[in-house]
Formats: structure tokens, C-alpha cells, sequence
């Protein structure tokens, strides 16, 4: 080599090992549906946590055990999905829906609740939920009512989404409103006015007022044939 020829320049080699053909796959979050998880009770929410994360595709991205704690873990973290307990205290929950979508349009709702009166669900629905779950369900519906969710589209547990069919056929060609709906389906199902207006967390009179415009609307006089009529509308369906 001649001594004017300048050295040839080495150029760096990075190795990276192939991995082990008996190794797991490297668990991945970026194509994962992010949720945020809010309920009240502390075990429920352990597992409803266990539940989601055993979901390769859901990721549980924070939990709040308050409204205040879970509106700002939606705006910090701006999850796919929220999964709300409409039991949660300190506000109303189909108001904190509403204010919700407002304010975080890109994430959908999920509803958990105990209640499975169509009227409540079609309130949640109405608000902007896009599920409804209800909690002894929530093994099997909870998983894909998220996916369904994350994907823009609607998912109701089934004995709900029936009611809630039948309601809105009573809605459309009777006029009644959802409430007095709601109130037709209890009374038919034998709760007094308090124990309607305790369920529905309304006032004794404004119930009576309710049943009064349902006979008036319906032309029904007695409680029997208000029976008969929310069995042929499938009201009082399972």
C-alpha cells in the first residue's frame, strides 16, 4: 500500500440476536383499545380490571372510584373507551355523559349498571352512551361491548336491547314517553307509587301524575288491563 493512500474506513456493524424460537412475543399496547375503568367499590373494579386485562386487544389505561378522579383521567389520558358506573356518586350520571361527549367527543361510553330498565338505558343512549352492560353480564358482554364501542358501533345486553325495542315501539305508536313507559312497566309489574318513585327517583305525585296520563292516553281504566297491554307490547319480557 502506498503511504499516501488513505486508510479505508471501517464502518460499525450493530448485531441484534434473533430471538429464541421458545420465547413469548413481546406484548404490544400501541394498537390496543385503551380504557379508562370507573366504579365506586374497590373490588368491582378489580375485577372488572382482571377481566379487561386479560384481553390481549384492552388495555386499562386508569381507574377512578369518583366522577372527579375519572374526568380527569378522560382528559389526561384520552381513552378509546370509559366504562362508567351509572351508580357512582356525586352527580348525575347520564349528565356526566352528556358533559362527556362534549368535552372528550373521541371517546365512546360504556354503561355498567344494575339497572335494567329500558327507559334508564334509553336516557344513557340518548345522552351519548354507546353500550349497556348490565353487571351480572359483564363476563361475557363486557369484553366485546368495548370492541363494539372502539369501533363506533352500539352493543346493548341482550335482555335490555329487547326491552328497550319494545319500548320504543310503545314510544312511536301510542305517543307515551320513555318515563311514562317506565312507569306503565312497574305498575303492570305490581310496585306501588312510593316504590316507583324510590326506583325511579322521581316524587310520589309525579308518578301518579305519570299513571294519570298513561290511562288517559291509553284509554285504560284498571290496573288489568294495563297488565294486558304491556304483555302484548312485550314490556314485561325477561
Amino acid at each position: 500500500m502506498s503511504p499516501t493512500t488513505p486508510p479505508r474506513q471501517r464502518r460499525s456493524v450493530h448485531l441484534q440476536l434473533a430471538p429464541s424460537p421458545d420465547a413469548p412475543p413481546a406484548a404490544s399496547t400501541s394498537h390496543a383499545i385503551r380504557v379508562v375503568l370507573a366504579d365506586d367499590h374497590a373490588l368491582m373494579r378489580r375485577n372488572l380490571r382482571l377481566l379487561l386485562d386479560n384481553a390481549e386487544d384492552v388495555q386499562v389505561v386508569a381507574e377512578a372510584e369518583d366522577l372527579a378522579a375519572m374526568t380527569r383521567h378522560v382528559h389526561s389520558d384520552l381513552p378509546h373507551v370509559l366504562v362508567l358506573d351509572l351508580g357512582m356518586p356525586g352527580g348525575s350520571g347520564v349528565e356526566t355523559i352528556r358533559r362527556m361527549r362534549e368535552q372528550v367527543p373521541s371517546t365512546e361510553i360504556v354503561v355498567l349498571t344494575m339497572d335494567d330498565s329500558p327507559a334508564f338505558a334509553q336516557q344513557a343512549l340518548d345522552a351519548g352512551a354507546i353500550g349497556f352492560v348490565l353487571k351480572d353480564l359483564a363476563d361475557s358482554e363486557l369484553g366485546p361491548a368495548v370492541r363494539n364501542a372502539a369501533r363506533g358501533r352500539e352493543h346493548l345486553s341482550p335482555g335490555v336491547a329487547a326491552r328497550l325495542e319494545s319500548l320504543r315501539r310503545s314510544v312511536t305508536g301510542d305517543a307515551l314517553t320513555g318515563r311514562e313507559i317506565e312507569v306503565l312497566r312497574l305498575t303492570a309489574l305490581g310496585h306501588t307509587s312510593a316504590e316507583i318513585a324510590r326506583r325511579l327517583h322521581l316524587s310520589r305525585r309525579t308518578v301518579e301524575t305519570h299513571r294519570a296520563r298513561i290511562h288517559r292516553k291509553l284509554g285504560l281504566a284498571t290496573r288489568a288491563e294495563l297488565v294486558r297491554y304491556a304483555l302484548r307490547r312485550g314490556l314485561l319480557s325477561a
